[in-house]
């Protein structure tokens, strides 16, 4: 069954979360020598892929794919930034603004290329 578009984005944007996940746990797998750490990773990489497989039933594949990367960068340097103490300056936020405003584009200009 294909997702409705609306379905879709929701889709897309729990794929970009699990991104997340395994992004934020991946140093934890000390280059994947610990099991649980490692086995975490594979399980959110796993289900973020076959959320971004799904999703791409009913969003063009250029969009939700840059959309997918643009939530998972943004998510992982923001964590970095609020958990791991990693800098939070005004250039990297400007920069962060700044992939979020493509992503909107590519959502808000995608409707356009979806609808006809």
């Amino acid at each position: 069954m294909t997702p409705t578009v609306s379905g879709g984005w929701w889709l897309l944007l729990a794929a970009g979360v699990c991104e997340v996940c395994w992004a934020a746990a991946i140093a934890r797998t000390q280059g994947f020598t610990r099991l649980w750490p490692s086995v975490y990773c594979a399980v959110f990489i796993a289900l973020s892929l076959y959320l971004l497989a799904l999703a791409m039933r009913s969003l063009p594949v250029g969009t939700a794919y840059a959309v997918w990367v643009g939530v998972g960068a943004v998510g992982t340097a923001l964590y970095g930034m609020l958990w791991l103490g990693e800098a939070a300056s005004t250039p990297r936020l400007v920069c962060l603004v700044l992939i979020v405003a493509g992503v909107a584009g590519l959502k808000w200009f995608g409707a356009e290329a979806v609808a006809r």
